[in-house]
């Protein structure tokens, strides 16, 4: 999925470049200075008047000159070198080749017109370009956001011959890149989810015959097999012991429920909750798919998605594709609504996860969901709490406003276990998370629910 993408321009005078105005530098600014304090002193000494008068012409032709000089200088053509896919919050290399197309030496100072939303490390750049040669220079780029993003272009500052003036000039080069959620920071969920528990104790773990969810075929009996695998019919038929054998569940289906709307736009450690979601939507997903699920997905409350569940190999490119560059909105999110057209779309019996961030005034709305959705499916909720909240429970009581915040919080917080509770007492698998929870805590919940049998 990563690109190399390489673009090019060729700087020509009035199409691809923009002037954006030129001003004096310091050398002109010291020269006119001393030129003014000639010119005071030729008050009291009239001997220095000529003098005065002689350095002003001198001056001021050479100023322009060297004026004209800058006017005709050409702006270097540019390259950019660089991935089309970055991730989110690592940094991405980005390499910039200048190529000098005149005679004559060129000084500039180099910006990169980047979105401002993102970190940079090595902007701006002084470069000096000796005639018909290039040179490269590279920067550290840090997305802070998803989705899709254009880098329009460089600026640069060109010095003239003699350093008198600078021009700025903004040369086009638009660079399109698409920010995914960080990939590498799954497998910190992934892999310690998908370790046996018997494997952390130091166990060797090896398959046993006849285990799991669904059965496989009929066979002997063999030394070992639990009396309750014993099939009487076929014992009594064959006049030998037979037993049942089973296998792991396969080809179950899984979908996500992925709440978009405004409750999704709080912050945590400068992630929104909707990063983490989707974060775990792609851990869980990718252990699915390892256990041969189909995967699928559908949003509401802001941006409608629908990813009808598959399961061949594309379908985790094709699920980053489609969630990439989903913004929470600032609409209220409707999950009764949502189940209704989840119903409507699959009829057939799946595990569905609804990951949302609720309040008080929800929670009608989302018991009356899972009612909903339970007749059918597999229901679990991820109802993500703010870590604002836990640190307020952490802080020191120091006085009245103090005391009074923490039993607040400390009643929200009974309030919301209360809801998971009744939800709990439905059948449905409720989970109180933290943000940065979530994608483990799916994890290890989706594989207790494949060792269950429960789909």
């Amino acid at each position: 999925m990563q690109a190399e993408h390489f673009s090019r321009a060729r700087h020509a005078r009035g199409s691809r470049e923009r002037r954006l105005g030129t001003r004096p530098r310091t050398p002109l600014v010291w020269a006119l200075a001393g030129w003014t304090i000639v010119g005071l002193a030729a008050v009291w000494i009239p001997e220095a008047r000529l003098a005065w008068q002689g350095i002003g012409i001198l001056l001021g032709v050479i100023a322009a000159a060297d004026l004209l000089a800058l006017l005709g200088l050409p702006s270097p053509e540019l390259r950019r070198q660089m991935q089309g896919i970055l991730s989110l919050g690592a940094p991405g290399r980005v390499g910039l080749t200048l190529t000098n197309p005149s005679t004559r030496r060129l000084r500039l100072r180099l910006h990169d017109l980047y979105p401002s939303a993102f970190a940079v490390q090595g902007l701006p750049r002084e470069i000096a370009l000796g005639a018909g040669t290039s040179a490269t220079i590279d920067y550290r780029l840090t997305p802070s956001q998803r989705g899709n993003f254009t880098i329009p272009g460089c600026e640069i500052a060109l010095c003239s011959p003699l350093r008198f003036w600078v021009e700025r000039r903004a040369l086009t080069l638009s660079t399109r890149l698409r920010v995914y959620p960080n990939l590498a920071r799954l497998g910190r969920d992934i892999l310690p989810a998908m370790q046996d528990r018997r494997a952390a104790a130091g166990e060797r773990v090896r398959p046993r015959r006849g285990e799991g969810a669904e059965f496989h075929q009929l066979r002997d009996y063999h030394r070992g097999d639990g009396l309750r695998r014993i099939d009487w019919k076929a014992t009594a038929r064959m006049r030998k012991l037979i037993a049942r054998e089973y296998e792991d569940e396969h080809d179950r289906h899984l979908v996500f429920l992925l709440d978009t709307g405004r409750r999704m736009r709080h912050r945590d450690a400068g992630h929104s909750h909707l990063d983490e979601a989707l974060g775990a939507v792609l851990a869980v997903a990718f252990v699915a798919l390892a256990h041969g699920d189909a995967v699928g997905l559908m949003t509401y409350g802001g941006p409608r998605r629908w990813c009808a569940p598959r399961k061949e190999p594309q379908t985790m490119p094709r699920l980053l594709e489609r969630v990439y560059d989903l913004e929470p909105s600032l609409d209220a999110s409707d999950p009764l609504l949502a189940a209704r057209e989840l119903l409507h779309r699959m009829p057939r019996r799946a595990l569905v996860v609804m990951i949302t961030n609720s309040r008080d005034e929800d929670q009608s709305g989302l018991e009356r969901a899972a009612r909903l959705l339970r007749r059918r499916h597999l229901l679990m909720i991820a109802d993500l709490r703010e870590s604002a909240l836990d640190r307020s429970l952490e802080a020191r009581i120091r006085d009245l406003p103090g005391a009074l915040r923490f039993h607040a919080v400390q009643g929200w917080l009974a309030t919301r276990r209360r809801h998971g509770e009744r939800l709990r007492h439905l059948g449905i698998e409720s989970l109180d998370l933290l943000p940065a929870q979530l994608s483990g805590a799916l994890v290890g919940r989706y594989l207790a629910i494949k060792r269950a049998g429960r789909l």
